[in-house]
């Protein structure tokens, strides 16, 4: 297994490495801290080493990745097709739907709409210009 052991996934490694024991002992530090008398590290103590630990998932997890890739297997599981519906029977939907809650463009012009939009483009042609400095009638 070579691709494991490129240039980029030594750093990976080492990066995993060092942050792990980074973690740990943040942890034991914070325990240290705790055993003087310090009651908010109490908490911290037990933070860190979950830090480190999710950086050894992360770490394993993106190992397993790399080799399913070199392997041509792929990520994911596959979509089983649904079984074919029996007429009358209920339907049911295995995903669901998104419906598209915006209204439809309106099919006759809004002239309050239209006045609007050219006050908006004279304003971006006139970036100098004033609101007041508008030839034409401002839309209430």
């Amino acid at each position: 297994m070579k691709g494991l052991w490129t240039p980029a996934w030594m750093a990976r490694h080492l990066l995993a490495i060092v942050l792990t024991a980074g973690c740990l002992a943040l942890g034991w530090w914070q325990f240290s801290r705790a055993a003087d008398g310090n009651a908010i590290s109490w908490g911290y103590m037990f933070q860190w080493p979950v830090f480190g630990g999710f950086v050894v998932f992360i770490w394993f997890r993106e190992i397993q990745v790399a080799r399913r890739k070199a392997a041509g297997e792929p990520l994911t599981a596959p979509e089983k097709p649904a079984p074919p519906r029996a007429p009358g029977s209920a339907v049911t939907l295995g995903r669901p739907v998104r419906v598209d809650s915006r209204p439809a463009a309106p099919a006759e012009a809004d002239p309050e709409l239209d006045a609007y939009n050219d006050y908006l483009a004279w304003l971006a042609a006139n970036p100098g210009a004033r609101p007041a400095d508008y030839p034409g009638r401002i839309p209430q």
